[in-house]
């Protein structure tokens, strides 16, 4: 049987384009099909897989979005979304429109919808285990799997707000798909960032710390900052906590075998520093 249509998708029908001629997509027997003839099947869980070609590699896998939905109901990263949500807030005063790039299982757009409650949201994530979680994360999210380094599957100046947290970013087309009024809201960590479990885990990807330079010089052509917020504490952690924090970052992919991950080794608190900055178009 062909998947249904899920509210939240149809939703943004006049957001979403087909990524191989650029037409509109609509709704054609548990697909999105555009005049053309191309079509996207939407998964039975409720997203639709947008990606075609030679597939991403570098999305979240099983335990990656295992160790992530665990970590994420612990409620350790509250803050990180309570700063999140409030700058959203700000820039949507009466709703709108909210994509999510590299939304992972949809933990910080949901959060956003909560507090925007005339708001509707989309999460692009490469991961379809991840989407999976995404796609139901909120009455009013839709999911699609896509690639932020490609050319986004949404029409020119749509968007309201772009959520980037903890992910890639694509200037370029962060600009074309934000209406003129938008906003860009990146989070990204500092170097204190999760620095006690970096000191016991060499294998632990760093924080470059020229990043900071780097993200202004990739936005300054197209973007200003108008706001950023340093979301800093500390948080205790279980060691089943800790392993999860670990395994939901990319360092999963980089740890040998003889890293010190649930052998006693791992902390039990931790720094969490993250910088929140808003941005407007130029």
């Amino acid at each position: 049987m062909p998947a249904l249509l899920p509210p939240a998708l149809e939703l943004f029908l006049d957001v979403l384009r087909c990524p191989v001629c650029r037409a509109r997509l609509r709704p054609d027997r548990g697909s999105l099909r555009c005049p053309a003839g191309h079509t996207f099947d939407i998964a039975r869980q409720g997203y639709v897989s947008l990606l075609t070609g030679t597939r991403a590699t570098s999305g979240d896998d099983a335990a990656m979005v295992q160790a992530r939905q665990r970590f994420l109901a612990t409620g350790r990263y509250d803050p990180i979304r309570r700063a999140l949500t409030e700058l959203t807030a700000d820039a949507l005063p009466g709703g709108g429109t909210v994509v999510d790039v590299g939304c992972g299982t949809g933990y910080y757009l949901a959060g956003v919808l909560d507090r925007v409650p005339d708001a509707r949201g989309l999460g692009l994530d490469t991961s379809v285990r991840a989407l999976r979680l995404a796609a139901r994360a909120h009455p009013r999210a839709a999911a699609a799997s896509w690639d932020v380094f490609r050319p986004f599957p949404v029409n020119d100046r749509t968007v309201d707000v772009l959520l980037d947290v903890f992910a890639p970013r694509n200037p370029s087309e962060f600009h074309r798909v934000l209406r003129p009024s938008g906003r860009l809201i990146v989070v990204r960590p500092t170097e204190r960032h999760l620095a006690e479990l970096r000191s016991r885990i060499p294998g632990m990807v760093t924080v470059d710390p020229d990043k900071e330079r780097r993200l202004h010089r990739a936005l300054e052509p197209r973007f200003t900052a108008v706001g950023t917020r340093h979301i800093a504490y500390t948080t205790p952690l279980t060691g089943q906590e800790a392993a999860d924090l670990v395994g939901m970052t990319p360092s999963a992919r980089h740890l040998a075998s003889t890293d010190p991950v649930g052998r006693g080794f791992l902390p039990d608190w931790v720094t969490v520093s993250v910088l929140a900055t808003s941005y407007r178009p130029r």
